[in-house]
């Protein structure tokens, strides 16, 4: 059993909330060494393809090109109805049709940017930024659209800019499961004595602040790109459900979707191997 575990989680609200009692050693260890990096998930993504993490959040874009170097934990995923990015426009009305647009997205490896590509393919051109970059750029009018991520989601409105798809509604409408945005992988070096008390911390980690939610907003704050307490709770409120306990049998199908959806538009080979969860 490996004991010292490389975590990587992103910074956004919903897995500092998981993750506030593991990294306050709340919850119990279980005999395991978590040392913990906070990264933007376009960062993470990058470092899980470098092999820097044992176990580490991910976009499910990325988990599908890591397939056969990462099984996904049960738990800890933000997968639902209502969560998808959001295609927004420097000017309100415009469309992406033409190959002199610039679309900003969050990541090469990131979902948002795949549904970009699967929903409008051989558009615009795509330049990838850190996401909280992306609102500000299209104030700016340095691009003229963005696919808008994290929590942002609850605030263009008052940026002045445009709504031009909901990616995630589309995705619901054309694929009839909820819409898998990242979830958690462990590295298959890991033996599975390891990843089941992996699983377990992270499992006790989460239910504590289900249990008592106002205790993580401190956590949460901290690394917070929008600061008002009433947006934190709506964030959680919406990326933190059901299936971020366990993927179950429907976050399981949506996973199998999505990879159909990937290799139908060449993103990932036919021959890659699909997503696998960790059976506790």
């Amino acid at each position: 059993m490996k004991s010292t575990i490389r975590l990587g989680i992103s910074t956004c609200p919903n897995d500092t909330f998981t993750f506030h009692a593991l990294m306050h050693r709340l919850v119990d260890w279980r005999g395991l060494d978590f040392q913990v990096e906070l990264l933007d998930i376009q960062q993470l993504n990058d470092r899980l393809f470098a092999d820097a993490f044992d176990v580490a959040k991910c976009s499910f874009h990325a988990a599908l090109l890591l397939a056969d170097r990462t099984i996904v934990l049960p738990s800890g995923s933000a997968l639902g109805y209502g969560v998808g990015p959001l295609l927004l426009s420097a000017d309100v009305g415009a469309v992406p049709e033409r190959s002199e647009q610039l679309t900003l997205c969050p990541g090469q490896h990131t979902t948002a940017a795949m549904l970009f590509r699967l929903f409008y393919p051989a558009t615009t051109s795509i330049r990838h930024v850190v996401f909280s970059d992306i609102m500000p750029r299209l104030q700016d009018h340095e691009a003229d659209f963005g696919v808008c991520i994290h929590e942002g989601r609850f605030t263009w409105q008052d940026q002045g800019l445009g709504m031009v798809a909901d990616l995630g509604t589309r995705w619901e409408s054309e694929h009839n499961c909820p819409l898998p945005l990242g979830g958690l992988v462990a590295s298959r070096r890991l033996d599975d004595e390891t990843i089941a008390g992996v699983s377990r911390v992270i499992l006790d980690s989460l239910q504590y602040s289900l249990s008592d939610p106002a205790a993580a907003l401190p956590t949460m704050r901290q690394y917070a790109q929008e600061f008002n307490d009433d947006v934190l709770r709506q964030h959680v409120d919406l990326y933190v459900n059901d299936w971020t306990v366990d993927l179950g049998k429907v976050g399981r199908g949506a996973l199998e979707t999505l990879s159909a959806a990937a290799k139908s538009v060449g993103l990932v080979g036919d021959e890659a191997a699909g997503i696998e969860v960790f059976e506790m």
